[in-house]
């Protein structure tokens, strides 16, 4: 689909724009991200991989790739370290051997459930920054200009992961006194009293 062009002076503002913002933004939260996981041995590659892998019940490096934006051999490097520490596993399904899938081991889930469950919104830049807009308009910033950008350059199918891993959030946690807490954690610890 051809778009009418626009001035070379309006096309070059816009991409200074969206990529010094863009750049500015992803510094702070690259730091809060490294500083949240620190504590678990894991770098920003490693636990985005965990996060793919555990919303996706298993996910091919291709999957990894696409949604983690990163190359195939970074997703496979990455994922082979995870495997090395016991937190990931590797296998082909029977309906596609052309594949590699990875799945999260028990150890793998229970990682990543626990950074999930340390996250402090306090201590993470970017958030404390939406909070004069929650308070003004009652809400956060919902990005829908920026998820319609997303969408155009990366496909529907990223979109589609996007939200069902913010689903599942929703649905496979709680929160108490101000911390994300896994239901099936709360579960094991009910039944076991």
């Amino acid at each position: 689909m051809e778009h009418p062009t626009q001035s070379i002076k309006q096309s070059i503002m816009f991409s200074h724009k969206i990529a010094q913002l863009s750049k500015a933004l992803w510094k702070s939260i690259e730091k809060d991200w490294q500083t949240w996981i620190k504590p678990y041995d894991l770098n920003i590659n490693e636990h985005h991989i965990l996060w793919i892998a555990y919303h996706l019940e298993g996910a091919s490096i291709s999957d990894i790739a696409k949604f983690g934006v990163m190359h195939v051999s970074t997703a496979f490097n990455f994922s082979k370290k995870l495997e090395e520490r016991g937190l990931l596993t590797f296998s082909k399904r029977q309906t596609d051997k052309r594949n590699t899938y990875v799945f999260l081991t028990k150890e793998g889930e229970e990682l990543f459930i626990e950074t999930l469950e340390s996250y402090n919104p306090q201590s993470y830049g970017v958030y404390s920054a939406t909070l004069p807009i929650k308070e003004l308009y009652g809400k956060f910033p919902e990005f829908s200009e920026v998820m319609s950008i997303v969408k155009h350059i990366y496909g529907p199918d990223f979109m589609s992961i996007f939200e069902k891993s913010l689903s599942k959030i929703e649905s496979e946690f709680d929160e108490a006194d101000g911390r994300l807490i896994s239901k099936a954690q709360e579960t094991k610890e009910v039944q076991s009293s």
